[in-house]
């Protein structure tokens, strides 16, 4: 700077100044400039993405068909290398072309701005020269001051004098306003197949299945309206299915939980074929288990297809009680009266056993705890007492103290326990003194190993002096046998088997043969129970209902003789008691088989239990003492007279059919059973009608020689006989005679009045013989006796001829016939080999149904 002369100082100086000033110009007039060369190459490339959104907000990809959607996605796509291309020309503004605009934008004439940055090209070295080089610079600077960059000038109206740019921006607001609603498109429309000519709507079908012991039905679910959401209230764990055909293919299934939790359902695999069009129209199906309170959203993209809300119905525990303190029945049977209460029914219920307390705190049992299912209420009744009957008296345990608890669960395996009782459980009565220790050194021996030697040394004291104690020898010699094997034993599965003879021994003393048939009887109820509870097949059914008559067969004819050797074992000091008759036992046994065939299985079960209590009260009667003979005297009696009425009501029924076949011709419908008698009868003439009523007069006769006797015995006794059989004895001479002259109608009546008359005798009996045993006896409604007291059988007493069964509540043979034709109908159904497999599922849950 020293070097220069005054006028090159000048000069640089302003040149200094002036390029500071116009630096901000510069930059602004090379965006400018910028700005200018490349909005013309980026406008076609933003107009093609523009016009490419718009069809797709609108949704006009999904509505063409694929060669033209395809068509026109090509067409987009070869349009971006035209675009890439056209922005390869884009060059960057130079500082000469920043200076020249600033020149052209401000109109200055001799390039003022570019003078400033300019040199002499020659005489650098004349001061004249550059003197008069300054001046110049500093005229041409003075006319720079207050420069402006201009606005960019890109000439776009010049190649689009339509202004089309601006319908297509407009078209691209309001196609990004479409895209939102229920119609609008999306960007990968332009990319999927959305022929209209292929696409299906899609059929959606819904429903929730509850879990199968709820025993509600499945609930359909509406889809016809997607604006609200609707409520539904389903079980705990129950199975809602999803079922698509046709539509997009591309709808999934989301879950929100109450937390705000989304999940995803994946729908399930289509199975696996060689055909592959049948799997792309295959259904799509989405199950999923409902466990919380939530709503499933069926979507189609962003679209909504259906909404359902659940709420869960939670499955409440079970719970059990005692209704009544544990009890033992005459026999030594277990009664236990217990109520379950659960929301869908309980499954299972058993009475857990233990020991209250052992005899030594070193105590070896053998055996364990006797197990003790309970009986299980019908599901959808409402809770009631439930009584389970179990006999329990051979085991091991029985006689000791124990608790009980009753335990019950449901399907969701959910368990209840009730409070738990002590008490002392129930064992066989033994009348036999040498039974009876037996029995007690079982138990001892049972409960605790440790106890053999005591067993032993009880054993030998027994033993001691057989002459004075054990009348029968082979009392004895049982006796001496199970010391020698309870000496032997040295395992505890030895001692056990000592255990099992040594009940085999006391029941032997007590009953003798009577023991092995009662054991083979039990047996047998016990399998039939649970063939019945298992819903065991027909043939199953059969099979135990043969080995349960044989076993009661075998048991009565034992049960007999050892009566006959004791006349007044199963005396009962009720004089109106009944004897088992065969008849009884068959009827019940044949109810029972029907009942249990049908699938009636709580009735089946009703008539088994009461099956069980009449033999278990007729070994009651077994163990009574005998009754003093007046009072045999006065039961055979009541028997004769129970057993006269019967014949008399046969033969009235006998005149019925032979009056009603003269007056009316052959009768088709005299009831089941006696079709092949009325076929014969139906063919008979008016001669032979009249010989076969002659042939009644001499049973009728009979019958008043019987009563007459009845009558006779009746005074020896010191009863009276009433009115009414001198008036049944004058009606049964009259149907006599009226029988014999082939009166049918008349001797109807007669004998009707006579067996009306009979039960009244009947009853002025009954209030004698409870005079006689210093009884009072109440009337109860109809005149009948009401005694308060059961025969040996379990049943009420009666007077006015056989018990019919009237309490208990049978269905009709109309309705077991029913029954009967629809069970045949289902199971016919159900072997069809061309059933669809659901309506195979439905027929089983049918025949399964409690």
């Amino acid at each position: 700077m020293a070097d220069q002369n005054p006028n090159e100082r000048e000069a640089t100086s302003i040149k200094f100044d002036i390029l500071k000033s116009i630096d901000r110009l510069r930059l602004s007039a090379w965006l400018m400039i910028a700005l200018e060369r490349l909005w013309p190459l980026l406008l076609p490339f933003l107009l093609v993405a523009a016009v490419f959104l718009s069809l797709s907000w609108f949704g006009l990809f999904r509505l063409m068909p694929d060669l033209a959607r395809q068509a026109l996605l090509a067409l987009f796509l070869l349009s971006i290398p035209v675009c890439v291309y056209l922005l390869l020309k884009f060059r960057l503004p130079r500082a000469s072309d920043v200076t020249n605009r600033l020149e052209r934008v401000n109109q200055l004439e001799h390039q003022p701005i570019t003078v400033q940055t300019e040199e002499l090209a020659s005489n650098s070295t004349d001061p004249f020269a550059q003197a008069l080089w300054a001046e110049h610079r500093k005229r041409m600077a003075d006319r720079i001051a207050n420069l402006q960059s201009g606005l960019p000038q890109t000439r776009i109206a010049e190649r689009d004098p339509l202004a089309l740019r601006g319908v297509v921006v407009l078209l691209l607001v309001v196609a990004f306003a479409f895209s939102g609603g229920p119609l609008g498109g999306r960007i990968s429309d332009a990319f999927l197949s959305h022929a209209a000519s292929n696409a299906i709507p899609p059929r959606i079908d819904a429903w929730v299945t509850p879990p199968r012991y709820t025993g509600r039905p499945p609930l359909f679910l509406t889809t016809a309206s997607n604006a609200a959401d609707t409520q539904f209230s389903v079980p705990h764990n129950s199975t809602l299915v999803v079922r698509i055909i046709g539509g997009s293919s591309s709808e999934t299934v989301i879950q929100k939980l109450s937390d705000g939790e989304s999940v995803e359902i994946p729908a399930k695999e289509p199975p696996k074929t060689e055909d592959t069009a049948a799997v792309t129209a295959a259904p799509r199906n989405f199950e999923l288990t409902l466990g919380e309170n939530g709503s499933i959203e069926l979507m189609d993209g962003r679209s909504g297809l259906a909404s359902w809300t659940f709420t869960i119905i939670p499955d409440q525990p079970p719970s059990i009680r005692f209704t009544r303190e544990p009890s033992s029945a005459v026999n030594g049977t277990m009664d236990v009266f217990y109520e379950i209460k659960d929301d869908y029914g309980a499954i299972g219920a058993q009475a857990k056993i233990e020991q209250a307390s052992p005899a030594e705190k070193d105590a070896r049992p053998l055996y364990a705890a006797p197990e003790l299912p309970l009986s299980l209420p019908r599901r959808g009744e409402q809770a009631k007492e439930t009584k389970t009957t179990k006999d329990l008296t051979e085991h091991p345990w029985s006689g000791s103290e124990i608790r009980m608890t009753l335990v019950t669960s449901d399907d969701a395996k959910q368990e209840a326990r009730s409070e738990t009782k002590t008490l002392v459980m129930p064992e066989r009565p033994f009348a036999n003194p040498l039974a009876r220790a037996i029995v007690e050194q079982r138990r001892n021996l049972a409960l605790n190993a440790n106890a053999k030697p005591n067993v032993l040394e009880m054993i030998d004291a027994i033993t001691m002096w057989p002459e004075e104690t054990i009348k029968n020898s082979s009392h004895y010699l049982a006796l001496r046998s199970v010391r020698s094997r309870l000496n032997l034993a040295k395992s505890d599965d030895q001692l056990r088997e000592v255990v099992a003879y040594m009940w085999q021994v006391a029941r032997g003393i007590e009953d003798g043969a009577l023991s092995d048939a009662e054991r083979r009887l039990r047996q047998a109820q016990e399998a039939l129970k649970n063939a019945i509870e298992q819903g065991a097949s027909q043939e199953e059914i059969e099979k135990r209902m043969a080995e349960l008559r044989s076993a009661m067969n075998e048991y009565l004819r034992e049960f007999a003789q050892k009566a006959q050797k004791n006349p007044n074992m199963a005396q009962m000091p009720d004089p109106n008691a009944k004897q088992l008759r065969q008849e009884d036992i068959d009827r019940m046994l044949d109810q029972i088989e029907d009942l249990a065939k049908q699938g009636s299985k709580d009735q089946a079960q009703q008539l088994l239990s009461e099956l069980e209590n009449m033999m278990n009260n007729l070994q009651m009667g077994q163990q009574q003492q005998g009754q003093n003979g007046q009072q045999g005297q006065m039961k055979q009696q009541m028997d004769k007279l129970g057993e006269l009425m019967r014949r008399q009501q046969d033969m009235m029924n006998q005149t019925h059919k032979l009056e009603q076949q003269r007056q009316q011709g052959m009768q088709q419908d005299f009831g089941e059973g006696q079709q092949g008698e009325q076929g014969q009868q139906g063919q008979m003439s008016e001669e032979d009608i009249a010989k076969a009523l002659r042939d009644l007069q001499q049973g009728q006769g009979k019958l008043q020689s019987e009563l007459g006797q009845l009558m006779k015995d009746l005074e020896g006794m010191g009863i009276k006989p009433g009115e009414g059989f001198g008036q049944a004895g004058k009606s049964m001479g009259d149907a006599g005679k009226s029988l014999g002259e082939a009166d049918g109608g008349q001797a109807l009546g007669q004998q009707s009045d006579a067996l009306d008359a009979l039960r009244r005798g009947g009853q002025d009996m009954m209030k004698q013989m409870q005079q006689a045993m210093g009884q009072d006896g109440e009337t109860g409604p109809g005149g009948r006796q009401q005694t308060g007291r059961r025969d040996p059988l379990g049943r009420e007493n009666r007077i006015d001829g056989p018990d019919d069964g009237s309490n208990t509540k049978v269905p009709g043979e109309i309705d077991i016939q029913r029954a009967r034709e629809i069970l045949d109908a289902i199971r016919k159904r159900l072997g069809n080999s061309l059933s669809p497999q659901l309506e195979k599922d439905y027929l089983e849950r049918l025949l399964k149904f409690n």
